[in-house]
This record gives C-alpha cells, structure tokens and sequence, in this order.
C-alpha cells in the first residue's frame, strides 16, 4: 500500500508539474521578428539569443526577416508579414501619434549606438550643425533611428528635416561605398561601418551615441535604442509568448556583461566581421556601454525620447502622447526571476 502511495504521490506531482509548464507554454511557437540590419552591433542582443539557442530553450521556433532599416522591419509588421519588431524604442511614441498602439517589452539597447559622421574633404567647414544645411546625409533607411538622430542634430542647429537631402544606403558595405562614391556627404549610422570610416580618416565624427555619456550629450538625458516591440493588443493576447522572448533577450543581455571578446566573436556569423575580426573587437569596444545590462525601461529614457521626437516632429505632440502605454517593464521583471542570478 505505502508503494501504491508513493507511485500515485509521484504520478500526481509529475502531473501537476506538466499542468505547470503548459500553462507556461508559448501561445505562438513560431514568431517572425523583423530587423534592420541584423548584422549591426545595434541588434548583437538578438543575434546572441539565436545563435545560442535561448529562443528555442525557450520553446519558440524563430524567424528574422532583415531589411534596409528600421522603418523597414516597422512597415514589415504594420503589414502583417512579421508578427513582431526588434527595433528602436522611439517608433512606439511615433506609431501612438498616429493612432497605432504599440508597446515595448524589453530593452535591448539603452543608448543608440548611432554616430554622425561627415566626409573628410568637408570636415574642415563643419563647426555647428547649421553648416549641415544643403547635404546629402546617408541614413540606413528614411524615417529609421539613424534618420531620427540627424533630425534632432539639424533642430538643434535651427535647421528643419527639409534642409538636407536624406538619402537611404542600407548598412554594411553599401555605406562604405556611398561614401566613397560622392553620394552622401555626411553619415548617420551605426557601428562597425562607422568605426572602420573613423580609423581609415574618411569621415570626422560630429556626434555620437555609442555611450550613456555621448548620449546624453546630444539628447539631454538618457535615450532608449533597441528593444523588442508589438501591437499592445498582441502583447496581451500572448502573455507567454512575450515571456518567453523576454527571457531570451535577458539572458542575452546577462551572457554579454560577462563574455570575452572571444566569445562574442564566437557568437556571430563569420561574414558579420567584414573580413577584419581586429577592426570588429575595437568596435564591439566602442558601443559596448551601450546595451541595457538588464532589459529594463526607465521613465526618464522614455521622457527623453519624447521630447526629443517633438523637437522636430510636429505630429508627435507630448500632451497627447500616453507613454505608460509605449513600453511595460512586467515580462522583465518575471525574466529575471528566472535568470537574474545565473551567469
């Protein structure tokens, strides 16, 4: 009788222990997030999830869809072809102006890693934004993070959107070759494209993001970069879903406080080194106080943020924007609950 006792003991805890973890299980195994330029430091978090297998540990089955740029991948699922975004935080506040709610779930990036760089010949006439007036600046795709960096660098000196001609190069290679073509004078990017410029003397840089300090600097205050985002509405529908991405995310975020340089070159694809592992390091080394260390929102970053769209986007008025809404620090929480303490 006592072995009878145990066994159905043992059976009934086995039971309620699978009851647990399927009430746990991802509503959608299969997600498609869109990028804009995986290959980017700006989106390493998301490489490191998938190459390392913490979306599938998770119990996801993950596809990344990459595009010229972050309105790109935003356009990708306003039309319906990806069910989610790892992208810059700020397209919740512009997408909310327009009476499309979306909601950020964890933080990836907690300054933008973009740099302004402009071309070597034309560096000796630049002394304020102002002289920026009549450029072609290259920007990874128009209406993406790199083109909102240098909107907010022409507001501040005087200047409107309309006052240089923007112009979308995608990342990688394609930049390198723009600007070595005449085609854009002046770059908005990010790293490593951007580093690799700088050392070879062909553009001076003029402003930059790649650290708290630099950002700071240019937006006054603290300027969330990337994170994974999507329609409120699916956010709420999917609860495990979006833990489940929470938790990949975090546990990425943890891994890269603590990794080698080694180790992050480990971590990503061999063609994502331009053919100069030296060169990605120094610039792996340039924006790594960049990334969140823990996933978190703060309410002055998304302030920040807000501020820093309305100086230059008349559409985005801050009295009507609910930023509660934007962004939600509830599936981070629970992700450290389960990773916090791991290495």
């Amino acid at each position: 009788m006592r072995r009878f006792m145990r066994t159905a003991g043992a059976l009934c805890l086995a039971l309620a222990m699978g009851a647990g973890a399927w009430a746990q299980a991802p509503e959608k195994k299969k997600i498609t997030i869109a990028v804009g330029g995986k290959s980017l430091f700006y989106y390493l978090p998301l490489t490191v999830a998938e190459r390392k297998g913490y979306f599938k540990d998770e119990g996801l089955e993950v596809e990344i869809p990459d595009f010229a740029g972050g309105a790109k991948a935003l356009q990708a699922l306003v039309g319906g072809s990806a069910d989610m975004v790892s992208g810059a935080y700020e397209h919740t506040i512009n997408m909310q102006a327009r009476k499309q709610n979306l909601q950020a779930f964890v933080l990836a990036g907690a300054a933008p890693q973009i740099s302004v760089g402009i071309a070597g010949p034309r560096a000796a006439g630049y002394h304020s934004p102002k002289d920026l007036k009549g450029l072609k600046v290259g920007v990874s795709a128009p209406g993406s993070s790199t083109n909102m960096v240098i909107n907010y660098l022409l507001a501040q000196g005087g200047l409107k959107p309309t006052d240089v001609a923007i112009i979308g190069v995608g990342q990688g290679a394609t930049v390198i070759a723009a600007l070595e073509q005449g085609r854009v004078e002046v770059l908005s990017q990010t790293d490593p494209v951007m580093t690799i410029l700088e050392k070879e003397g062909k553009i001076k840089l003029i402003a930059e993001t790649r650290t708290p300090q630099g950002t700071e600097k240019l937006f006054g205050g603290p300027m969330p970069a990337a994170s994974l985002y999507a329609p409120v509405e699916i956010v709420r529908k999917n609860p495990n879903t979006v833990q489940a991405l929470t938790n990949a995310t975090v546990r990425a975020l943890l891994w890269m406080q603590e990794a080698s340089p080694q180790q992050i070159l480990a971590a990503v694809p061999e063609e994502y080194l331009l053919g100069n592992k030296a060169m990605y390091l120094f610039a792996f080394n340039n924006v790594r106080p960049a990334y969140s260390k823990d996933g978190y929102f703060s309410e002055a970053g998304a302030r920040t943020t807000l501020k820093a769209l309305a100086s230059f986007n008349p559409a985005v008025r801050p009295e009507s924007i609910n930023l509660a809404e934007t962004y939600t620090n509830e599936f981070v929480k629970k992700a450290h609950a389960k990773y916090g303490k791991k290495k």
